[in-house]
């Protein structure tokens, strides 16, 4: 009995398709409809090769219409019949037409299906590497052929402008975008296997330790803040009453600074977690934020830049602080202080008012609450309470001893009175 062919019709497809059930249709010669579960209709050559099943995607329904899919699928046998594997064949073709995708459409692909998948603040860091320093090197290459002498000639003309921290990140950004071609079959291997950045420009120095200063630093530092202008000495004092992070504060506007319940919000935008927190405000931090209000002129930030060439490099925006400004006005009042102080940077004043908190007899869960530090572990998962009065009574205990430090007032430890996280 001869085999039945053309079995199916469009009125038929058109009803399974409105039902929504999964089904599997053949219409004879191996040629199937299919509807998967997700509503997908396709046409499917099933068929042998080498005496193993085989499929073959020819279209989805109804693009590729009932009459067109026996078209394609009386061509596909015949290819077969001549010894052809036409499924095998489609893979080759796909897998050469990703070979070749350029680098920056291979680092496009990888930041668009890798992303959502990263922190805000690895994802902005990252897509500053790629973007910025990649992308001009790499980009125009087509991904294949990026080798391991080009990614080692990359890292050496980096290593003549970047730091080696840069250039370590910089590295691992390259080396994931690989990593993303090979498992999308864009490339046959990572050019940045078995390469070690230090192995090509030296071992980098040690990370230099955050700094604590001392009681005795602080009492040279602090009465000598007036000097590098009111504004840099009121965001000195600011960072070291909230124990904030240096871009926390320089982006802070005053939307977020709530004098009646003395408190100031840092968003998600903000933070370099990614989530956004309150920092309770001391009267001690309170006065400073008062202070800088005149200051800011009536701009919406807290801190504004003073340069006009700032502002016109955005178009005439408002802009915020620049960070390497108080940087740069820290260095010169160590030098002024001579061996009176250490040289420090805006951040050593967060491990600054950490190793004081510690020593005031904060807890320390409490003390991390204050620098905004994830508790990790379990703790972190567990205890949601945000130890708003417990930090508050911490940092007025440190604002105290700064207040002391500042004015040249004698300071009792004794005196005290530990502050623990609530039970």
């Amino acid at each position: 009995m001869a085999k039945q062919i053309d079995k199916l019709s469009d009125p038929q497809i058109r009803r399974w398709i409105k039902a929504g059930t999964p089904v599997a249709k053949a219409d004879g010669n191996g040629l199937t409809f299919t509807l998967s579960a997700a509503g997908t209709a396709a046409w499917v050559l099933r068929y042998r090769f080498g005496g193993k099943p085989r499929e073959l995607t020819l279209g989805q329904y109804p693009d590729v219409s009932l009459k067109e899919a026996r078209k394609r699928a009386g061509e596909a046998r015949a290819q077969v019949q001549a010894g052809a594997d036409v499924a095998r064949e489609r893979q080759r073709e796909k897998t050469e037409l990703a070979a070749a995708k350029s680098f920056r459409q291979l680092s496009d692909d990888y930041m668009a299906k890798v992303f959502p998948t990263l922190a805000a603040s690895t994802v902005k860091q990252r897509r500053q590497h790629i973007e910025g320093v990649i992308g001009p090197r790499l980009g125009s290459m087509t991904a294949r052929e990026v080798t391991t002498a080009d990614v080692v000639r990359f890292i050496e003309a980096l290593h003549r402008t970047k730091t080696p921290a840069v250039i370590e990140l910089v590295f691992t950004a390259l080396s994931e975008i690989f990593k993303h071609g090979v498992a999308r079959h864009a490339v046959t291997a990572n050019p940045c296997a078995g390469v070690s950045v230090a192995a090509i420009i030296g071992k980098a120095e040690p990370r230099r330790q955050r700094l604590k200063l001392t009681e005795a630093e602080l009492r040279a530092v602090l009465p000598a803040l007036p000097t590098i202008g009111t504004d840099n000495a009121l965001a000195v004092k600011l960072l070291l009453l909230t124990c904030t992070r240096i871009g926390e504060l320089t982006k802070a506007e005053w939307a977020h600074v709530d004098f009646g319940r003395a408190e100031w919000f840092v968003p998600d935008a903000n933070s370099k977690t990614g989530r956004g927190f309150t920092v309770p405000l001391v009267p001690a931090a309170l006065a400073c934020f008062a202070a800088l209000k005149p200051l800011a002129c009536g701009s919406r930030f807290v801190l504004p830049a003073r340069q006009t060439r700032r502002t016109r490099n955005h178009g005439g925006a408002e802009v915020p602080f620049e960070q390497r400004t108080l940087n740069a006005m820290l260095h010169k009042l160590c030098d002024a202080l001579g061996e009176k102080v250490r040289r420090f940077t805006p951040h050593d004043l967060r491990s600054t008012a950490r190793s004081h908190l510690a020593a005031l007899g904060v807890n320390v869960i409490v003390a991390e609450r204050c620098l905004n530090h994830s508790l990790g572990g379990l703790v972190g998962v567990y205890d949601q309470h945000d130890y708003m009065t417990e930090r508050r009574a911490a940092l007025e205990t440190w604002a105290s001893f700064v207040l002391a430090c500042e004015a040249g007032e004698p300071w009792r430890q004794d005196n005290v009175i530990p502050i623990r996280a609530a039970a």
